[in-house]
């Protein structure tokens, strides 16, 4: 079972190391916008990926446009990858958005915003 895990987090780590450079060099971005693969996770059996993306910087309709343009590359992508990894099958892959930093960011806000206001009822 353990062998089964290790596997599954070397596999994920390699398609994550492997779209992180596709998405780099292929996809079109628009500028002052970072698209970073966040996480990579397949399934038992190597036949779907789950993919969480997070997008820094652009309004929301930009970051949209980005998911669609990686839904739009996925078959793309599927191919580089079969192209570069000794894979018996080429995962299926699903482009997920990832907000935890920025809801991770919008904790951190607010905290300080109540820090502030503790300290002033303070003074």
């Amino acid at each position: 079972m353990a062998e089964k895990v290790d596997r599954l987090t070397r596999v994920n780590a390699l398609l994550k190391r492997e779209l992180a450079e596709a998405i780099e060099r292929d996809l079109v971005i628009p500028s002052g916008m970072l698209v970073s693969v966040t996480e990579v996770n397949v399934s038992v059996d190597l036949r779907n990926a789950t993919v969480y993306v997070s997008i820094f910087g652009g309004k929301a309709s930009d970051r949209q446009a980005v998911m669609h343009g990686l839904a739009e590359e996925r078959l793309n992508l599927q191919s580089r990858l079969g192209r570069t990894l000794a894979f018996k099958h080429t995962p299926v892959l699903d482009f997920r958005l990832d907000t935890r930093t920025e809801k991770g960011d919008r904790v951190l806000e607010l905290l300080q915003q109540a820090e502030k206001e503790e300290s002033g009822r303070d003074e």
